[in-house]
């Protein structure tokens, strides 16, 4: 069968499609840079920029694919859903598109989790479809790749049609796609343990990847603290400037931080994490404030001052995974990776190889995305970003192989 890749991305969808045997027609993708990987990789598939200004032109095709733009949905935005006119809208330019297609036989979308939140845009998303004769699924589908052995927690929300006229009836007799069968189906009963995370790891990895020296003097002197500490934990985010260091109890009674703002003109849930600081400082008072004088902890850049241990009692560092994030330092589980997003803070692991810490690898980002190995990744700085936006090659691979197998076949 032939497909449109909307939204084309770096090509998830096409990966999945093509190792189903279909046929990529055109592809659609406006950021430059994707275009440029997506040609490298799929040099023979016509690629067309801004699709309100081609859906008119595309060719014939069975299987319309993409992940329409999540921002107007995604919980870092405004979350204005389809009331974004720019953005939000493009979900009817691919209701336009299957209006000039007849031909159309599937649908197969992807988005954020928090599209599915909302009840008011899955409804609107369900009544489009079903107006252009489409059947699809009587409740979001949620899915995450650590549900297939991936180790990757990314939650999304795939939407599936078939056109009423094409459905065997034996497989979908009353015309819905029921989400407990796809998942029944196809999900693995183990998820992702710890150590399973070290499964997508390469070998021979370059030093360049390791991090820096500022940034693992930071991640020592934290893991310092851990122990200092006996590996407690004050039930939220450690923020330094809030441990009321050099302030009297008296003084702190009242709750002021360090730049003498008032607990009680912070939002309450603030207030609560300053409140657990303060109690755990005071609990541990005399080997916080050697520490600090140590390592002139309210010297550092903020986000060297926050820091958040997901890992309960695990006091090996090497066997973490650990984040640079602008909201601060956070070290989890070797379960699975957290979500590949399209910001800059790519985990980091501990390589035994070159006994140092580095940030993971595009291959290996490219491995929690599932994607072939032999994509070209190529020296390419915006290679996270863009695996990042990208979708899971194996979830669409397996949501597409079922939802083409409801079709009739034969007379």
């Amino acid at each position: 069968m032939r497909f449109v890749d909307i939204f084309a991305g770096i090509g998830g969808f096409h990966q999945a499609l093509e190792s189903l045997g279909c046929e990529c027609v055109c592809a659609s993708e406006i950021d430059e840079k994707c275009v440029e990987v997506y040609k490298r990789n799929f040099p023979n598939t016509k690629i067309v920029g801004d699709i309100n200004k081609y859906y008119k032109k595309l060719p014939d095709f069975e299987i319309l694919c993409g992940g329409f733009p999540c921002q107007p949905f995604s919980k870092a935005g405004k979350q204005e859903g389809f009331k974004d006119l720019k953005r939000g809208n493009l979900f009817y330019v691919l209701m336009d598109i299957i209006k000039l297609h007849p031909e159309c036989k599937f649908v197969l979308l992807e988005n954020v989790k928090n599209l599915a939140d909302n009840s008011q845009n899955w409804n609107l998303i369900q009544e489009a479809l079903q107006k252009l004769n489409f059947y699809v699924t009587d409740l979001p589908i949620i899915l995450s790749p650590h549900q297939f052995g991936i180790p990757q927690i990314r939650e999304r929300v795939y939407i599936l049609g078939i056109r009423k006229d094409i459905r065997d009836i034996n497989k979908l007799p009353n015309g819905s796609i029921h989400l407990s069968d796809l998942k029944r189906l196809f999900l693995k009963d183990d998820y992702c343990k710890d150590g399973d995370a070290r499964s997508i790891l390469e070998s021979g990895v370059d030093k360049s990847f390791c991090i820096s020296q500022q940034q693992l003097d930071v991640l020592n002197m934290w893991y310092e603290f851990k122990k200092g500490t006996n590996f407690e934990s004050p039930g939220v985010p450690i923020w330094a400037e809030y441990f009321g260091y050099k302030l009297s109890d008296k003084k702190y009674e009242s709750f002021v931080d360090h730049k003498g703002q008032t607990v009680s003109e912070m939002p309450k849930w603030k207030q609560h994490f300053v409140r657990k600081n303060r109690a755990f400082y005071v609990k541990h008072k005399d080997f916080i404030d050697s520490w600090i004088k140590k390592y002139h902890v309210l010297e550092l850049p903020l986000l060297y001052k926050k820091f958040e241990w997901n890992c309960g009692d695990e006091q090996n560092l090497k066997e973490t995974i650990i984040q640079f994030r602008q909201s601060g330092i956070r070290i989890k589980k070797m379960n699975y990776f957290p979500a590949l997003v399209a910001i800059n803070n790519t985990p980091i692991i501990f390589d035994y190889e070159l006994n140092m810490y580095r940030k993971i690898t595009p291959r290996e980002a490219a491995n929690l995305q599932s994607f072939d190995r032999d994509y070209d990744l190529s020296n390419n700085p915006l290679i996270y970003k863009q695996l990042g936006n990208a979708v899971n090659v194996e979830i669409i691979r397996r949501l597409a192989k079922k939802l083409f197998g409801f079709e009739k076949r034969g007379k």
